[in-house]
């Protein structure tokens, strides 16, 4: 087995200049999520020059691909996300959309298809006894809700986030288990953390009616929503001291619309917001408290107002099994006073929803600078960033599948998979 994993690695370095090009490529071409349609084709054709199996295509712009074994005892899943985040002051952000990879996904890209490439040049699955997934999912940057809810009003969709959508479709059901990387800043040593849990949250719109009337004539014959927008991020700021230090959470509203004209009495306000915690408990109850401020700042106002809870991320816990050998291969490249466990992430992630229905890990791996979402992330070594979790996936890949994928087995075994219905009872559970 070490042999093997000696030269998928050896095959990942050769090929190291292929795969930092299609990190970079995807950093100059960046898309928002449903509308990754450059990047998609990207992953389509090298995943057609590879000689992958039976591709295709989900959730509108998600690539799937096969390694298959002649003895398929089980399946893996090596994932990255299409994606970007809007970003305007980022270097690399698009001048029309302000799209930018302030967050990495072109490594993830770039890095599952080193995976590949180091799993089918080396002619690995000649001697694994199990089938591998390459993956690319769309939209995991919960962002552009109103654009995405007409993507549902029109039947294109059923979910905001990439991989809710595709664990809806049923484009999860043929496997067993995944993994994926993200990015790790604030380290400039090398760093891997793996096990980390990460928050969950419920996403919310929220939209204002008031009364229009002439600003500087008769403003007393208005009703103004801004107000009663603005008293209800008050009305929510004065709820922090009742939320739990232990229950982490976090509830950030923005005003996506404040008014229409500047001398009218504002009348249609709208505001978007995440309500953050660890579990799924303390999102509710804080979701209670935010829903009752809106309400009441509403009430005092005389604006109506329309709530929309809606379907976050669920929070994440990953797999020990799986987190274990990831460790252990990290290790054995970086050394062990490179290596940590369970450092926790105030972020969320849909990789958090698929954890709910299959074993899955997401390590961390540093390599990065600057703020995650912000216009000074970057990469600052591409050896970490694109090449090193290539090697990594490949050889917990290969940790999983040989010998008769016993040790798939045991991880499959330890974990209650659910099916797509379970996952939507959970939400509808949830928000009811």
């Amino acid at each position: 087995m070490e042999s093997l994993k000696k030269a998928i690695c050896e095959i990942i370095d050769e090929n190291r200049d292929v795969i930092i090009d299609i990190g970079e490529e995807v950093l100059k071409n960046p898309e928002l999520g449903y509308k990754e349609v450059k990047t998609s084709k990207l992953v389509w054709d090298c995943f057609q020059k590879l000689g992958l199996d039976n591709l295709s295509r989900h959730a509108i712009t998600g690539v799937k691909g096969w390694l298959r074994s002649d003895t398929p005892h089980s399946t893996v899943a090596v994932m990255g996300e299409l994606d970007a985040v809007i970003c305007p002051a980022h270097p690399h952000a698009d001048k029309e959309t302000f799209a930018a990879h302030a967050c990495g996904h072109n490594a993830q890209i770039a890095s599952m298809i080193g995976c590949a490439i180091g799993l089918k040049l080396s002619n690995a699955m000649e001697k694994l006894d199990g089938d591998v997934c390459f993956f690319a999912t769309p939209a995991e940057e919960y962002v552009e809700l109103e654009y995405r809810k007409q993507l549902v009003a029109d039947g294109k969709i059923d979910y905001l986030g990439g991989k809710q959508q595709l664990i809806h479709e049923g484009a999860f059901d043929d496997i067993d288990m995944a993994m994926m990387v993200h990015s790790l800043t604030g380290y400039d040593e090398q760093r891997v953390i793996v096990n980390s849990p990460a928050m969950g949250f419920i996403g919310k719109s929220v939209a204002f009616q008031g009364k229009e009337a002439h600003a500087g004539g008769a403003p007393h014959e208005g009703i103004n929503a801004l107000n009663a927008a603005t008293i209800a991020i008050m009305c929510i700021h004065a709820q922090r001291e009742t939320f739990k230090d232990s229950d982490g959470v976090r509830v950030h509203p923005i005003i996506t619309k404040g008014g229409d004209l500047v001398n009218t009495v504002p009348a249609d306000v709208r505001m978007e917001s995440y309500v953050r915690a660890n579990s799924i408990e303390a999102m509710q109850s804080a979701n209670n408290k935010v829903n009752r401020s809106i309400e009441g700042a509403s009430y005092a106002i005389g604006t109506t107002v329309k709530i929309d809870d809606m379907a976050g991320y669920l929070p994440l816990k990953q797999n020990v099994l799986m987190s274990d050998m990831f460790y252990e291969n990290a290790q054995n490249i970086l050394g062990k006073n490179a290596v940590y466990k369970e450092l926790p992430f105030a972020g969320s992630t849909d990789v958090g929803d698929l954890g709910y229905i299959m074993p899955v890990i997401q390590p961390t791996i540093s390599g990065f600078t600057g703020g995650a979402h912000s216009k000074e992330f970057s990469i600052n070594d591409k050896e970490l960033a694109y090449i090193l979790p290539a090697k990594l996936m490949a050889m917990t890949v290969v940790d999983l599948l040989f010998d008769k994928a016993k040790c798939a087995k045991e991880v499959r075994n330890n974990f209650p998979k659910k099916t797509s219905q379970d996952y939507k009872s959970l939400w509808d559970d949830i928000l009811k």
